[in-house]
Order: C-alpha cells, then sequence, then structure tokens
C-alpha cells in the first residue's frame, strides 16, 4: 500500500478550489507505488490524479519533475499532464505535504510482458529520449554510481545475512565501475525507473508512461540498461534475448546507438542491477515489519547482476555485430 498520508473531503475540496476542474464528486487512494502518495480523484471536469510527495522526493526537484512533464506531453509523449491552478502555479500544498494534480491516463500495465510489448517499450523509451533533448532544467542522478559506495557501506554489516560473500561481491563490483564506468556517452533526460508498472498499455499499445520522479540526466544506453533488467528476464531469472532483442531493435529504429554505447551496455546493465540490488538490499534491511510497504528482494537483482557479468558483448543481448 503506498497512501501515506490520509486527505480529508474538506481538505480536498479546498485544495481543489484553486483549479478549474469543477466539484469533488468521489476520490480514493491508489495502493501501488512506493515513492509517494497518490488519489485517485473524480470531479465535474474529469478524472485527475492527485500526488502528495513523501520524504523521499526533494522540494527543490519538484519543479524539474512536473516541468518535465509538461515539456514531454507538448512534444507528444503520453505521459501526466500538470494541471496550473487558476494561479498559474502547478504545485500546491495538502495535509503538510507538497502536492500537484495531473491528467488521468488510461490503461494497465502488464504483468508478464511478451515481446510485443518490449518492442513498443523500446521505441517509447527512445522518443522519450529525443523528446527530452532539448529540456531545459537539469538534475543529477542522485542515485547514480557516486551513490552507490555510499548504499554499499551502509549495508555492508548485515549483507552477508541476506546471503552469504554478498558484501564481499558488491564490494568487487564496485571496484569494476570504478576502473571502468564510462564518463563520455550521449546523454540527456532519462526516465530511470521505467517498470512495467510504469508503462500503460490499451490493446496492446502504450498508452501512457508515468513515475517520472526518479528522472535526471545520465547515459541514455544506461536508461536501455534498467530496461532490460526490468523486462527482459523471466520469473525464473532465465534472460529471454527475444524480448531484449525487440526492445533494442525498435529503440534503434528511432534513436540508433553509437558504437560507444554498444560496447558499454553490458558494464551499463551490471550497473544497473546494482544500483537496484542496493536499495532494494537497503530497504529490506531499514524496513521494519510494521511498514506500509512491502521490501522487494533484492536477491532478484544478485541474479541479473551475475547474468550480466558473464556478458561479453551486446550482441548477446540480440543486437546486430555491426557497431
Amino acid at each position: 500500500m503506498a497512501v501515506y498520508t490520509e486527505v480529508g473531503d474538506d481538505e480536498l475540496k479546498a485544495f481543489l478550489a484553486r483549479y478549474d476542474v469543477g466539484p469533488l464528486l468521489s476520490f480514493k487512494g491508489i495502493a501501488e507505488g512506493v515513492e509517494n502518495t497518490n488519489y485517485l480523484v473524480h470531479t465535474g471536469a474529469g478524472s485527475f490524479i492527485l500526488t502528495l510527495y513523501e520524504r523521499r522526493v526533494e522540494r527543490a526537484d519538484l519543479p524539474f519533475f512536473l516541468g518535465l512533464l509538461e515539456h514531454l506531453g507538448a512534444r507528444g509523449i503520453a505521459c501526466p499532464n500538470p494541471v496550473r491552478a487558476r494561479d498559474g502555479e502547478v504545485l500546491g500544498e495538502i495535509a503538510g505535504k507538497p502536492a500537484a494534480l495531473v491528467s488521468y491516463l488510461e490503461g494497465v500495465w502488464v504483468r508478464r510482458p511478451g515481446p510485443q510489448h518490449c518492442r513498443a517499450l523500446g521505441a517509447a523509451l527512445a522518443g522519450l529520449h529525443r523528446a527530452g533533448s532539448d529540456f531545459a532544467l537539469r538534475r543529477a542522478n542522485a542515485l547514480g554510481p557516486a551513490a552507490w559506495a555510499g548504499l554499499a557501506r551502509a549495508t555492508t554489516p548485515s549483507a552477508d545475512s541476506v546471503a552469504p560473500g554478498l558484501a564481499g561481491e558488491i564490494a568487487s563490483e564496485l571496484d569494476a565501475f570504478a576502473a571502468g564506468w564510462p564518463s563520455a556517452l550521449p546523454n540527456g533526460i532519462i526516465h530511470a525507473d521505467l517498470f512495467p508498472d510504469n508503462v500503460f498499455f490499451i490493446d496492446g499499445r502504450i498508452s501512457g508512461l508515468i513515475d517520472f520522479y526518479f528522472a535526471c540526466d545520465d547515459a541514455y544506453a544506461y536508461d536501455i540498461a534498467i530496461c532490460l533488467n526490468a523486462w527482459c528476464f523471466e520469473a525464473d531469472a532465465a534472460f529471454n534475448i527475444t524480448k531484449a532483442r525487440q526492445l533494442l531493435h525498435a529503440y534503434e529504429s528511432v534513436r540508433p546507438l553509437a558504437a560507444e554505447e554498444y560496447s558499454a551496455l553490458p558494464l551499463l546493465a551490471r550497473g544497473a542491477s546494482m544500483r537496484f540490488l542496493l536499495t532494494r538490499l537497503y530497504d529490506w534491511l531499514n524496513t521494519p515489519p510494521t511498514a506500509l510497504v512491502r521490501p522487494k528482494d533484492p536477491m532478484e537483482y544478485v541474479r541479473k547482476l551475475r547474468f550480466h557479468r558473464s556478458v561479453a558483448s551486446a550482441a548477446e543481448y540480440g543486437l546486430d555485430v555491426r557497431h
């Protein structure tokens, strides 16, 4: 469950009075998601999502996130569109939390993506990268390689309780990243969290991309690597090269990869695995049993990390050997 902050009827009516959205008809909390509190709100003007930004989201980052949504929407990307209040502001406050009202997107996320979903995702990801290329604001990747050493230090004392030798394996991987992480790849705005539950489909076609609250400036190929991890493994941890091939070829049909991106992809995929391994491990070790959100198993990403460590070339992900 992800409703951390309860909102009352009168509070919501007062908040909505700032907008030209008509009277409040109904609202309910949305259980999915782990970072913020979300409500589905129905008014006389239609349906909206009300997001209350919780402690993991820095208030100073909100102009970037909300501005990015407006920018992408204006360039044809199907994403939540912030609703401006009568005074022109997109950010307000409710129940003591910063909050924004955004448009509601129809569609459902796919629990078991197939090759056709991965193909649609690849084209959409490349379109997102192209659409964000001229966005003026910048935001560093707060969970990029520079943050991994701190997360590792925070989890080292207990990591081996999750899996014997895990602390040493993490340390060895961090040494490899420090020695070889690429620093001059094509870069710009990336989503950085485009898991299946952040992609909506209707009749096999993508109807919307959501949850841009990890978006930042980083290498485009790193975003691809995140998606390989999130979309192209089966429940038994087997890598599905058919899904990967569809994702990558569709991406390249919109934005071809440079030679250096092709070469870096295996290491970037290892790094993307490490990012989610470390954040999951931290939550696994630090989330109390009474918490509203159940932490996700970090071992899923240990297995993915080990697979990528065995990959010698992007050809093993299904890309043509032509770079």
